[in-house]
């Protein structure tokens, strides 16, 4: 048990998770401490806007890059994970300005038509937030590519405090969503400046030592081909994956107000903080461990499997806590007025169980190419899911019976979809060896 034990800090891969976990570790840790503050000074109606806007930000986002972003870390050269940077960083502005484009002409038609009259006044933030949240995610998977989790870590920690810390502040004289908003804006824009600064003093040492190799720049259009399964199925997947977890806010906020959107959007940044600890961070390490590992033809059902179960084993205690005395949780922690959001709490803890341990199995997608089948996978799980949250809302006119009606589907669809990438990489194993 002790050499397991020895072993186990001795990893590269545990150690790399320890280092992101731990960054992101200080910023949740940072965002907690101000939340008792926070949702004091800014109250459910104001979260509910902050929600609202969120909502539609992460359905967009995906188109910002059409997630090239995430093939950078696919490539065994430097060159052409540079040519993808560079693409992203160009699509990133073009599709930023086109959306620009059609808010200015289309956007009171879009708001009157999606309900949206309580943020039309935000709606042009949306593609200046959609552009900087794609200039971090290039950063970031460059980041991951290099195995630099101590910049990102860094990074995570000062974005937090130096946010949390305007919140609280201006809170204290004008507690509006405004605040919030616009904050939530130029958030991502932070991040991804302090991620730069980290990769520049990277290079500046590189250079000291001698370390940087020239390379022939990469064909755009030929590595837009190469990389197409991504704007192709992955983009779809992860804009229908961001409606089916926007979905309950907008809904919540059309049939029963912003204090209901509000209600909900503190449960799920509560109960998504373990998935953005622990979760994302064996995601983004992962990623290029499991990269590497089907390069040199690696056992890749053993490695998913191994990750899959570790997290179900740290994520049980915590989520099952929340199940039991949510209500009484948030009453405590975010003040009397927040109980129903630890109502909601309680069910939306099933959902993330699942998605907190499905991280290893998104992270293994790309790699055994079965994008395809995800983007199918997703339309079936947001569906379903969609169709719970109505059945909810129409047949007992309840948002708690919608909001669990959701997560018990997504719980299934969870399941599913860690069984299809298991059975997948059985299959990927089978082929390596005849190959």
């Amino acid at each position: 048990m002790i050499n397991k034990l020895k072993q186990l800090t001795e990893s590269k891969l545990v150690r790399n998770i320890a280092i992101v976990a731990t960054g992101t570790a200080g910023a949740q840790a940072i965002g907690m401490a101000f939340s008792p503050v926070i949702t004091r000074l800014y109250g459910p109606e104001a979260f509910g806007l902050l929600g609202t806007f969120m909502a539609i930000l992460a359905i967009l986002t995906p188109v910002a890059a059409l997630t090239y972003p995430v093939a950078i870390v696919l490539p065994r050269s430097d060159a052409d994970a540079k040519g993808l940077a560079k693409l992203s960083g160009g699509l990133a502005v073009g599709m930023a300005c086109l959306i620009a484009l059609i808010f200015l002409i289309a956007g009171d038609r879009l708001v009157d038509l999606l309900g949206l009259q309580a943020i039309a006044i935000f709606l042009l933030l949306i593609p200046l937030a959609m552009m900087f949240s794609a200039f971090q995610q290039i950063l970031q998977q460059w980041l991951i590519r290099e195995k630099k989790f101590r910049i990102t870590a860094k990074a995570a920690v000062i974005q937090a405090l130096i946010l949390c810390t305007i919140q609280a502040g201006i809170g204290l004289f004008y507690p509006v969503s405004a605040v919030l908003i616009v904050l939530a804006t130029i958030s991502n824009g932070l991040y991804a400046a302090l991620l730069w600064l980290g990769i520049k003093n990277q290079i500046k040492i590189n250079l000291i030592t001698q370390q940087t190799v020239i390379e022939k720049e990469s064909d755009l259009g030929a590595l837009a081909k190469r990389y197409q399964d991504f704007p192709i199925y992955r983009a779809p997947q992860d804009i229908i994956n961001a409606f089916s977890q926007g979905l309950p806010i907008l809904m919540l906020a059309s049939f029963f107000g912003p204090a209901a959107a509000g209600f909900y959007t503190l449960a799920k940044a509560v109960m998504g903080a373990p998935s953005t600890l622990i979760g994302k961070s064996v995601g983004d390490v992962f990623y290029p461990r499991i990269t590497k590992a089907a390069q040199d033809k690696e056992n890749l059902f053993q490695l998913i499997l191994k990750a899959t179960l570790a997290l179900t084993a740290i994520g049980f205690a915590p989520f099952a806590l929340v199940v039991a005395f949510g209500p009484w949780l948030f009453s405590c922690i975010f003040g009397a007025e927040w109980v129903t959001a630890g109502e909601y709490a309680r069910w939306l803890a099933l959902f993330f169980l699942f998605n907190f341990i499905n991280k290893p199995s998104v992270a293994a997608v790309p790699v055994l190419g079965i994008q395809k089948g995800l983007l199918f996978y997703e339309i079936f799980s947001t569906g379903a899911k969609t169709l719970g949250f109505f059945a909810g809302l129409y047949w007992f006119g309840s948002a708690i019976w919608a909001v669990a009606l959701f997560s018990v589907i997504g719980v299934f669809a969870y399941i599913a979809m860690i069984l299809w990438v298991l059975w997948c990489s059985l299959r990927w194993n089978d082929n390596a060896k005849t190959s």
